[in-house]
């Protein structure tokens, strides 16, 4: 196939690009969240100093993902991201029920951001896995996200086995409904 074949072929059939910002405190498991996500060894995992970015294929749409750090001396720079975002992915690590308040605080933070105002919104409750997890339904009570007033849902996850990481179909379901 030449090359002028090759970009009308690219071009008839263009890929829906979504730009998703993965924000949660540090330790919720956002970085292993992101390689589980796409297929890439989740064994070593360090956290992030800045941010990562990964593109992931699914439904027909590339999923460029920006997964920002989430130590208290880098949440000021979240908002540096804000710019046409089209989902917003909230990590919430279920069993560090000490740092509920503190994850609830920065959420709502978010929220209150001009700039992702109407962005639908993915929580995702992980560590499932462990044994003192919360539910997503307790996550969801104990910080009152009924009263959220955009497109959001929360899916129980655990990032290290896999499970529950399909709430990204949700991404896909909720975009293609604009």
């Amino acid at each position: 196939m030449g090359l002028l074949a090759l970009l009308r072929k690219l071009k008839s059939n263009p890929e829906k690009e979504l730009k998703i910002l993965l924000l949660g405190l540090d330790n919720a498991g956002k970085t292993t969240l992101l390689k589980a996500l796409a297929s890439e060894d989740i064994s070593h995992i360090t956290p992030t100093q800045g941010f990562n970015i990964k593109s992931v294929q699914s439904s027909g749409f590339r999923l460029n993902v920006w997964d920002i750090g989430g130590q208290r001396k880098i949440r000021p720079y979240w908002k540096n991201y804000f710019e046409n975002i089209d989902i917003l992915v909230y990590v919430i690590d279920s069993a560090d029920r000490k740092r509920f308040e503190e994850t609830g605080e920065e959420l709502a933070e978010l929220l209150e951001e001009d700039k992702l105002a109407g962005v639908p919104m993915l929580i995702f409750a992980n560590k499932q896995d462990l044994f003192n997890a919360a539910t997503a339904t307790e996550i969801s009570d104990g910080l009152g996200l009924g009263s959220i007033r955009r497109t959001w849902q929360i899916q129980a996850c655990s990032a290290m086995s896999g499970e529950g990481v399909e709430g990204m179909k949700w991404v896909i379901q909720t975009v293609s409904k604009k």
